[in-house]
């Protein structure tokens, strides 16, 4: 009898283990699935860019953010079941075919290169290649008028490279590590251009300690759409298609790019339809 009642209890406890494994199959990121109790989504998004995606001491910020977080809303998830990961531009395309994040808003330009290796939805943004310049700056009013201005560079990026190929070769790169360095220099005369994509400076001359300091030239030296990144084949592309539509057309999208870039003077493009790819 004891013998039974041992071996009863532990079929007993075999079947409980089945179930709750079973159960918990669901708790996991499960792309494209409505939100539980013990569901979480994980999203990649830029922690160091001003106004687009930035980890700060209260949280995550930005209009990336503000997009990606509407995203999830729609998918079914809340706030809470978010969860953020650092995605540099180097790593995207790794952490969405690896499975690291369920998508990526992280000014992620669409570019037949990066197609090749995973799905985009949008684009949600038309950005462009610009320069940023001190507020009381008359002198630079078209890229001609570069040539033998001091221009950030920063070590890795191509944008003062392309501005001097092809706009102003006398140009003057000056070394920066990262964007955020080129500030203070700008600020007090050691260089006279920063350049890169639009919604990066604007993001960048909005923060309160440079409130009224800088103008974005205006150029539109190149077109950037913006879109967010699935790993190729996933669903979840058309659902977040679906989603940026319903956020343009709620209002939503206008209002996080006010809150989150108009403090620089920004003059956004109208939302881009889905699919729209402007070269």
């Amino acid at each position: 009898m004891k013998l039974r009642k041992v071996t009863a209890a532990s079929a007993t406890v075999f079947a409980l283990a089945l179930t709750a494994t079973a159960c918990g199959s669901d708790d996991g990121n499960d792309s494209g699935s409505s939100g539980g109790d013990n569901k979480k989504i994980t999203i990649g998004i830029k922690f160091d860019q001003p106004g687009l995606g930035q980890k700060t001491p209260q949280g995550y910020a930005g209009f990336d953010v503000d997009v990606a977080t509407y995203v999830a809303k729609k998918l079914g998830y809340t706030e809470d079941q978010i969860e953020w990961k650092e995605s540099k531009s180097a790593d995207r395309e790794t952490m969405l075919q690896r499975g690291d994040v369920d998508f990526i808003a992280a000014t992620y330009s669409i570019t037949p290169e990066r197609q090749e290796k995973v799905d985009f939805a949008g684009p949600y943004l038309l950005a462009h290649q610009d320069v940023l310049i001190r507020a009381d700056d008359n002198k630079i009013k078209s890229p001609e008028d570069l040539n033998n201005a001091k221009l950030c560079s920063v070590t890795g990026s191509t944008s003062a490279q392309n501005v001097k190929d092809k706009l102003a070769p006398k140009a003057q790169l000056q070394p920066y590590p990262t964007y955020s360095a080129c500030l203070p220099g700008l600020q007090n005369g050691a260089i006279d251009a920063l350049t890169t994509d639009d919604s990066i400076l604007a993001g960048y001359a909005s923060q309160s300690q440079f409130k009224g300091k800088f103008k974005l030239g205006g150029f539109k030296l190149t077109n950037e759409n913006y879109g967010i990144g699935v790993k190729k084949g996933s669903d979840l592309k058309n659902k977040i298609n679906e989603a940026l539509e319903a956020m343009v057309a709620d209002g939503s999208w206008q209002k996080a790019v006010d809150a989150n870039l108009g403090p620089a003077n920004y003059k956004n493009e109208p939302a881009p339809k889905i699919g729209d790819i402007k070269s």
